[in-house]
């Protein structure tokens, strides 16, 4: 087994930090965004829309900051790779990973309830709208009543 120098132990140290720190926000942001679906799901079921614009405007921010960070965790998952040896990696990022993926279903099952629940909740709509009735539809308009109009004018000199 090859020796390691210190430069290259303080940088697998410094890749090793940065990742677990990278993980860790990103398991922080997938709280926040389950947090966000199981209020959204709550402003589905009491019919609040205002409440329900403000948790999808929400939700946007969050998955993209959730977005953002996924485009830096990609290359550095890959340089902890390749500066540490299978053997030597750190259980405490497959336990972040594990953990991760256990809330991305989470969050994919929470999703699919709230769009389930908007979907049922927007046929409801749709029937309550096809069963109104317009009361003036058969009526003429006040304003398009025919009045009677001469047709010959007359012009005496």
């Amino acid at each position: 087994m090859k020796e390691l120098t210190q430069e290259e132990l303080n940088e697998r140290v410094a890749i090793l930090r940065r990742f677990r720190t990278l993980l860790e926000q990103q398991r922080g942001k997938f709280r926040e965004y389950l947090t966000v679906l199981e209020k959204q799901q709550d402003s589905i079921s009491n019919e609040n829309t205002e409440a329900l614009l403000a948790h999808t405007e929400l939700e946007q921010q969050v998955v993209k900051n959730l977005m953002n960070l996924q485009k830096v965790i990609v290359p550095m998952r890959q340089m902890y790779h390749s500066a540490a040896p299978s053997e030597e990696q750190d259980k405490e990022i497959y336990a972040l990973q594990d953990e991760l993926s256990s809330l991305q279903e989470r969050v994919l099952a929470q999703n699919k309830i709230n769009r389930d629940l908007l979907r049922v909740h927007l046929g409801q709509i749709k029937m309550q709208l096809a069963g109104l009735k317009n009361p003036y539809r058969n009526l003429t308009s006040v304003y398009a009543q025919k009045q009677p109009v001469s047709q010959m004018v007359e012009v005496e000199a």
